[in-house]
């Protein structure tokens, strides 16, 4: 199995800390050259978060309006792909970047050393701390959000966690997930189980298609009679694209949507066209020949 740090670079100027917007055709250029490179040589490891990079609902997702939507389509796209996916410590909850609003309330050292070279540099404070804000490694080291109760019930109450815990936790925590079908959560259990039921998810084809669509992330799966399409909105703006081959995926059920439980959601039109809302993900099934 192999680690690689390409994607986790992708929205980078001239540092980490010069962040720019992602672009989706680059993104999935850099994902279909791992996917191809791998295919019958290794094994892909398939993460968007780790302990060194910001929380990815904040990063490529949408962590204001579309916080759920937008973590359920990047966990689809991941989860999707050929190799091995990791979850990252609440991750599965769509745990968001820390607010930071001050210098003092950083811990990374990587963070507290850049923001003094830069100042002292002559960089303007604000500028240096929105980058920090952005892409600091302690966006990922804050307390998992275990329920909305002080600390998060990360430790007990009367004593004080290493770093913040985020605010947001007494909306965004496992206690009030867990049971709700509808939750990041439960999609992460979802895309986990498709792993463990349907062999073309493990170990079948990869094919990406639109590549240079800039909303659109779509690729197929393919193992013996079983085929799967894969079409992820990652856009807080509705999508319309055709679909290749769209024809013959407007007879495919849907085999899981972002939008709630499997089964539920918008598959191709009879035209070969998809319709998305923002941050709409879907999963369909062809089957060729008897399972």
């Amino acid at each position: 199995m192999v680690f690689q740090f390409e994607h986790v670079g992708i929205d980078h100027g001239t540092s980490k800390w010069d962040v720019r917007p992602l672009q989706l055709p680059a993104l999935k250029a850099v994902m279909n050259r791992w996917q191809a490179g791998l295919a019958d040589v290794g094994w892909n490891s398939l993460y968007w978060c780790n302990h060194d990079q910001p929380r990815v609902v904040s990063r490529f997702g949408d962590d204001g309006e579309h916080r759920e939507a937008s973590a359920k389509a990047l966990a689809t796209v991941l989860h999707l792909h050929r190799g091995t996916p990791y979850v990252y410590q609440g991750e599965d909850l769509g745990m968001a970047n820390y607010p930071f609003t001050a210098v003092g309330q950083f811990r990374d050292v990587e963070s507290l050393n850049h923001y003094r070279e830069a100042v002292g540099r002559g960089e303007a404070p604000d500028a240096v701390l929105a980058g920090l804000r952005a892409m600091s490694r302690d966006n990922a080291r804050t307390p998992v959000q275990w329920s909305a109760g002080p600390n998060a019930g990360f430790c007990p109450e009367g004593t004080t966690p290493w770093i913040g815990v985020n605010p947001d936790h007494v909306h965004v925590n496992a206690a009030a997930q867990r049971a709700d079908p509808r939750s990041v959560f439960s999609h992460y259990r979802r895309l986990i189980e498709l792993r463990h039921t349907e062999p073309v998810v493990a170990t079948g084809d990869f094919t990406m298609l639109l590549p240079r669509e800039p909303q659109v992330y779509a690729f197929t799966r393919a193992l013996g009679g079983v085929r799967l399409l894969v079409l992820a909105n990652l856009a807080s703006a509705p999508a319309d694209v055709e679909v290749p081959d769209g024809a013959a995926w407007a007879r495919a059920e849907v085999l899981l949507a972002s939008g709630g439980a499997a089964g539920s959601g918008s598959g191709v039109d009879p035209a070969g066209r998809w319709h998305a809302g923002p941050w709409d993900a879907v999963v369909l099934r062809l089957r060729t020949a008897a399972p």
